[in-house]
C-alpha cells in the first residue's frame, strides 16, 4: 500500500497532484494527474504542464484520500534510480 513513508520508493506518474507552493506564481494551483516524470520536472495533467521539481512544493494524494505534501528539490533525481533507494521519509 502507498503510504507517506513508502511514496519516495514509488512511480509517481499515476498520482494526483497540486503545486502548492512555487518561486514562480504562474505554477501554483496547477493540478491533476502526473503524466510523466524527468529527473527535474513533472508533467501534470492533460494539458501537459511542465512543473520544474526543484522550485515547487507538491501535495500528493494517496489512495486512500491522504494528503502528504514534499518539498520538490528532495524529488530531483532519475526516476528510476529514486525508486530503487530506500532511506528515511523527508516528508512532512
Amino acid at each position: 500500500m502507498l503510504t507517506a513513508e513508502t511514496l519516495p520508493r514509488h512511480e509517481l506518474a499515476g498520482l494526483r497532484v497540486r503545486v502548492v507552493e512555487a518561486r514562480h506564481e504562474g505554477y501554483v494551483g496547477v493540478a491533476g494527474d502526473v503524466v510523466d516524470e524527468t529527473r527535474n520536472t513533472l508533467l501534470i495533467g492533460a494539458s501537459r504542464m511542465q512543473v520544474p521539481k526543484a522550485d515547487c512544493t507538491f501535495e500528493f494524494e494517496l489512495d486512500d484520500g491522504t494528503y502528504v505534501t514534499v518539498e520538490g528539490a528532495r524529488l530531483v533525481a532519475d526516476p528510476a534510480r529514486r525508486t530503487e533507494v530506500t532511506g528515511d521519509s523527508k516528508w512532512r
